[in-house]
């Protein structure tokens, strides 16, 4: 599906301060990815880009852990700020960067479409967590990452699977185009990369009370830029919910999340 940038940014700089309450699987899958990375990368890494901050979830456990002298934080909203309180807003800022105390990284804002914007070089590390499905162009963003990384750097992210937000694309045909692991790493592969883990976790279900309550969850978590074509109505709104009935259960009303997980590394 095309994709328009501008539109997600406006769906989640809307949802900024919503999404940290809101975005609980997204938490759990930045805790699973910081665990890989613990697990397969060095701890001291000089130079890293994290693609797709958001509200911090993977750099605030990324950052006390690792070793970074120059840390590189990109997303699509300057407001992305209000997230990281020790530092200055990237908007207030004309040199886009911030040296931490002795011991914390050189931390650099790359505000936009990473798709567009020209990377740092050289890397030791690009980190990404619950962000890469909204690329798109994913394999050609693949080709800059690896240009932009050392030899035998690592490329560790979580994207979502064919599965995500399965409710919702059945019934009303919105949603984003998945890519499945077995394409994920033929397209890594395909683009200079080494696999050292590449998994899909079971799948992870919230419950709601009410189908409006789904709605409200992915309104806070800024899953709605997807929607741009969808316009509910007083009837829509209620056909929907009597179609919703088909995914409750005794736990409540289903809404299903299909995270999978990658750590690559640049071949030599």
């Amino acid at each position: 599906m095309s994709l328009n940038k501008t539109l997600v940014a406006q769906r989640f700089a809307k949802a900024g301060q919503s999404y940290v309450e809101h975005a609980v699987v997204q938490k759990q899958i930045s805790a699973q990815l910081f665990e890989y990375l613990k697990q397969y990368c060095p701890q001291t890494l000089p130079s890293v880009l994290e693609v797709g901050c958001g509200s911090g979830n993977l750099t605030h456990l990324f950052q006390p852990y690792f070793q970074v002298e120059h840390l590189f934080l990109n997303d699509l909203y300057e407001d992305v700020g209000q997230h990281f309180p020790d530092l200055k807003s990237p908007h207030l800022r004309s040199d886009r960067s911030h040296s931490f105390v002795k011991g914390r990284p050189q931390v650099n804002w790359l505000i936009g479409d990473i798709e567009q914007l020209v990377l740092p070089t050289p890397l030791d590390a690009v980190i990404s967590s619950s962000a890469l499905q909204w690329m798109i162009d994913l394999p050609a963003l693949f080709k800059r990452i690896h240009s932009a990384l050392k030899p035998n750097a690592y490329f560790g992210f979580s994207t979502f699977g064919s599965e995500n937000l399965i409710e919702i694309k059945q019934l009303t045909g919105q949603g984003l185009n998945y890519y499945s692991v077995a394409s994920l790493q033929q397209q890594l592969e395909k683009n200079g990369f080494e696999i050292l883990l590449i998994q899909q976790q079971q799948q992870k279900h919230l419950y709601f009370d009410h189908p409006k309550s789904v709605l409200q969850h992915l309104k806070a978590t800024g899953v709605t830029a997807t929607a741009k074509s969808h316009r509910w109505n007083k009837q829509s709104l209620q056909q929907f919910y009597l179609d919703y009935e088909q995914f409750k259960d005794e736990h409540g009303f289903r809404l299903t999340y299909h995270p999978i997980y990658v750590i690559a590394r640049r071949k030599a």
